[in-house]
């Protein structure tokens, strides 16, 4: 009881404390600065900087989903399980980490690319980072123009009301080129999606058949044309197959 008298007692000096703690600690953190170089450049102080890298690390999963080639892969494995018939083998986590390693040896090139253009000069200090990043910026545009449809481009373009400004699908800003972009992909996807759902549904249907002329219509024929779209899956070597369509589609 004495304790808690005391902690009672002391406990508005304590909030009144904390503010004065706060405040020093602030003091004591180096302000953002804008530094004006005697050539007339800007630059922002180091915590600034540091800031704007931490955020931008946010920002990763995205950027590895919408301008690399993990969203047509991932979406045509998760169709090719639909079309198995397996609802969690392989599971989400086993489809997203393959997806990823192989989007890893599709876009290496790319990678390697960005890496000597814009990376290394801005960590050898031969370039500032506004340059770095559109240097590094480079090899990911060639990568998905090449991969995005001249309809959907336009597509953006009309919805941009910037028609006629582009004299070829190089000048397009990076907002319009990502969106196009990922439709392209989606419907890319889809269609090799369709590709590969076909033979699994021609066993379903003629097992389906089959069970109808029996008269077994009780028996559900997904259970009976499991074994044997998992049997065709393996004999024609199937994840093989599947992984280097998915490969030179990208050109690989």
């Amino acid at each position: 009881m004495v304790r808690n008298r005391w902690f009672r007692a002391a406990l508005p000096f304590i909030l009144l404390s904390v503010p004065s703690l706060a405040s020093a600690a602030i003091e004591g953190l180096p302000a953002v600065k804008l530094i004006t170089n005697p050539d007339g450049t800007q630059e922002y102080s180091v915590t600034l900087q540091i800031l704007a890298l931490m955020t931008a690390l946010t920002f990763i999963p995205a950027f590895m989903m919408m301008v690399t080639s993990f969203t047509r892969i991932v979406i045509v494995f998760a169709i090719l399980r639909q079309a198995l018939g397996l609802q969690q083998t392989p599971s989400n986590q086993i489809l997203v980490g393959l997806s990823l390693f192989l989007t890893f040896f599709i876009m290496s090139p790319v990678f390697e690319k960005a890496n000597e253009a814009g990376l290394q000069p801005y960590l050898a200090e031969e370039m500032v980072m506004q340059d770095a990043v559109a240097a590094a910026s480079g090899p990911f545009r060639e990568f998905m123009l090449a991969q995005t449809r001249e309809d959907d481009l336009n597509l953006f373009v009309r919805i941009a009301r910037e028609e006629g400004q582009y004299s070829n699908p190089e000048d397009v800003p990076f907002r319009i080129l990502l969106p196009a972009f990922v439709t392209s992909e989606l419907k890319t996807a889809f269609q090799i999606g369709f590709m590969v759902f076909i033979p699994f549904l021609i066993i379903d249907m003629v097992v389906a058949s089959v069970l109808m002329a029996m008269g077994m219509m009780m028996l559900s024929p997904i259970i009976i044309s499991l074994p044997f779209k998992i049997m065709l899956f393996v004999l024609v070597d199937g994840w093989a197959l599947i992984m280097g369509t998915l490969a030179a589609s990208f050109g690989v």
